[in-house]
């Protein structure tokens, strides 16, 4: 569901980078008040850490698109939902909007005009609306695993829905491309609906053996469950080691268009319409073609790259946390 510049105007540049650059200081503040407070000091400890492992985990995932039979698209989880049962909603967003800006840059994955627009579709409308409104409320402590499934599905469906009708929306509004809004959301709807589906599934696989193993990790467990620094340290590990995996292996993901790219051309005919050409986007361009050292992912192990590359700034700015915290 990456936008791509061509799809966005500079004013709904402006507006949704604006509203996700007010989103990211607030959950940066919100996850940094944690570290303020003695009570939430051990749990802090180990959730920036783990920050970086799921969202290296998350960054690989989304690298092993899926097909989806019988349309010629493809699909690749978003992990909104499943970050923010382990991580809490705002330290999820901040993680996703990590994941997003590391795409963007280095691997030119969404345009840089479109940043904000990600960020909103993708993070905000998964972390921070369907997971409070949909997947908790669904919720109970000790939940079977048929209420983890449901739960989880429907968080997923409606979060990919929502981003689909974000993703028209803004289009239509940008007013730059020959895109019919009616048409594309007949498209954008049903084939987001498939892969809120299948990331629903796969979220509550991973939810029903987190809660199996180490119910702690969860976010809403008790917080005198919060992980030892020993199992702290192995969920980290075996986190990073997923990540790394994954990203081995995305080389033999689907090589079909995703479900926006797939929707733009069932719509006009084309995988890339013809966006407006203005001094902003070829600003825009030109700052993804200096900062892109990978674009596309064409190196054979930008997954690992990529996943490490995340595990490694979370555990510095972990660092440099704990150094200002200890002054």
């Amino acid at each position: 569901m990456h936008m791509s510049d061509a799809l966005v105007s500079p004013a709904v540049f402006a507006a949704t980078g604006a509203v996700s650059t007010a989103l990211i200081a607030v959950a940066v503040r919100k996850v940094g008040r944690r570290a303020e407070d003695d009570a939430d000091a051990r749990q802090e400890r180990h959730t920036v850490p783990m920050m970086g492992v799921m969202g290296a985990f998350i960054f690989a995932a989304q690298m092993i698109n899926f097909s989806i039979p019988g349309t010629g698209s493809s699909g690749h989880i978003v992990g909104g939902i499943l970050l923010a049962a382990l991580l809490g909603p705002w330290a999820a967003f901040v993680t996703l909007c990590s994941v997003l800006v590391l795409q963007c840059l280095v691997f030119a994955d969404g345009g840089f005009l479109a940043l904000g627009c990600n960020i909103l579709n993708m993070a905000a409308l998964s972390c921070l609306v369907a997971y409070p409104l949909v997947f908790r409320p669904l919720m109970r402590r000790g939940a079977s695993t048929g209420r983890i499934f449901t739960a989880s599905i429907l968080a997923s469906v409606a979060a990919l829905e929502m981003g689909a009708a974000a993703v028209t929306a803004e289009t239509e509004l940008s007013g730059i491309t020959a895109l019919p809004a009616g048409r594309f959301l007949l498209f954008m709807m049903p084939i987001h609906l498939v892969i809120g589906l299948c990331e629903g599934a796969a979220t509550a696989a991973v939810l029903c053996v987190v809660r199996r193993y180490r119910p702690e990790q969860t976010a809403d467990a008790d917080s005198r469950a919060t992980p030892s620094g020993r199992s702290a340290a192995k969920i980290a590990v075996t986190a990073a080691l997923a990540a790394l995996l994954l990203g081995g292996i995305s080389r033999i993901a689907s090589s079909d268009p995703d479900g926006l790219e797939w929707s733009v051309e069932r719509t006009a005919g084309t995988p890339e319409p013809e966006g407006a050409d203005g001094r902003l986007h070829r600003a825009a361009a030109a700052v993804v073609e200096r900062t892109a050292v990978m674009p596309d992912y064409n190196a054979s192990a930008a997954g690992v790259i990529g996943s490490g590359a995340i595990i490694v700034a979370a555990l510095g700015i972990s660092g440099i946390l704990r150094s200002v915290r200890r002054r």
